[in-house]
């Protein structure tokens, strides 16, 4: 374990680390009225890949469905990694450091549980590329994730990272560390903050203080109620990158260049015919897990959807981001089964064109 795992537990966290690096979360569940408050989560289940060398740009450029040669140091993208058949292999967090050399070292974060593969995936393609990818979850500089958001979260952080980013996925850096915001969810920013061991563990004594502490769960939970969806081990090669709104959160870049997929990722944004979107939903199941189908009462007998993201809410049920055909979110739609319980559709944060995929 490293110094920041071992403070956790001190902390109180359990932990059990499975064969894909998997971390039991802390024991208390976050409710949605807990996180629009104010949290702050320890984000042990999310992996680092450090890609560094003077074409590390333009080969992510050649790979993922966003612009990587024009990133900039202060910001971030979301980003997806496709099949040849256009099906999301998995989606990224990525941003560009400032100033370790002079292209700077470009990150990708991703849940650990398919960290190994995909950077194996990914090394097979560097070819004669001036590229090297490294697992980078446990460097000093970035081993401590925390997430924070709600309605007290900016101020609290703000006792550590003077000045936060003033938009969603805008960036900052410095001594502190990394400091990401991310699409707001319940009205306020959320923070991603990665930093050294002793300086997370100086602030998160501080803001377990001032803010409900979570876990990972909390912090999906968050994530689901912004409405950004992530790819996981279940759910590899299910998805086109709209059929999980990636192009509406800014994570496709239609104007690049090629990459595996892109032709129809690109056709099915001009050309598709079949209308399905992703929403979030809540369900009086919180076993319900990402990759688990859903149906509509008014076809029973072949899926409408599947499970992308779940998360428990705290009131014994689970939030979920949920991809259906448009057409389903007017009908009865149930989990597992027609029989199964039912989900109830809740309010998006940002609006659903309806897309022909």
């Amino acid at each position: 374990m490293s110094n920041w795992t071992e403070h956790l537990a001190s902390h109180g966290a359990r932990f059990h680390i499975d064969e894909a690096t998997a971390v039991e979360d802390f024991g208390r569940t976050l409710t949605a009225a807990d996180l629009a408050a104010g949290f702050v989560a320890p984000v042990t289940d999310l992996g680092l890949i450090a890609v560094s060398g003077e074409d590390a740009a333009s080969f992510l450029h050649n790979q993922l469905t966003n612009d990587v040669e024009h990133l900039g140091s202060n910001e971030a993208r979301l980003a997806g990694f496709c099949t040849p058949k256009g099906r999301l292999q998995a989606t990224f967090l990525m941003w560009r450091s400032k100033a370790d050399d002079s292209a700077g070292t470009i990150w990708l974060q991703l849940p650990r549980s398919i960290q190994a593969p995909l950077q194996k995936r990914l090394t097979m393609f560097v070819l004669r590329a001036k590229a090297k990818l490294r697992d980078a979850t446990e460097e000093d500089s970035v081993v401590a994730v925390l997430g924070i958001g709600g309605a007290a979260g900016g101020a609290a952080l703000r006792a550590f990272v003077p000045e936060l980013p003033g938009a969603p996925y805008g960036k900052v850096e410095g001594g502190f560390g990394t400091v990401i915001r991310l699409a707001d969810a319940f009205g306020a920013p959320r923070y991603l903050w990665l930093t050294s061991a002793e300086t997370a563990q100086t602030a998160f004594t501080a803001l377990r203080g001032e803010l409900a502490l979570g876990g990972n769960a909390a912090w999906r939970l968050a994530a689901i109620h912004a409405g950004v969806p992530q790819i996981t081990g279940a759910t590899q090669e299910q998805f086109v990158p709209q059929m999980i709104n990636l192009e509406l959160l800014g994570g496709v870049n239609f104007k690049k260049g090629c990459y595996p997929g892109q032709e129809i990722v690109a056709r099915s944004q001009y050309l598709g015919k079949l209308k399905r979107r992703t929403s979030l939903a809540s369900v009086d199941n919180a076993a319900v897990r990402a990759g688990d189908e859903v149906f509509s009462t008014a076809d029973p007998d072949q899926p409408c959807g599947m499970v992308v993201n779940a998360a428990p809410n705290g009131l014994g049920g689970a939030d979920v981001l949920v991809e259906t055909k448009l057409g389903a979110l007017q009908e009865d739609v149930r989990l597992g089964s027609a029989a199964g319980a039912a989900l109830r559709f809740l309010p998006m944060p940002y609006a659903l064109d309806a897309l022909d995929i």
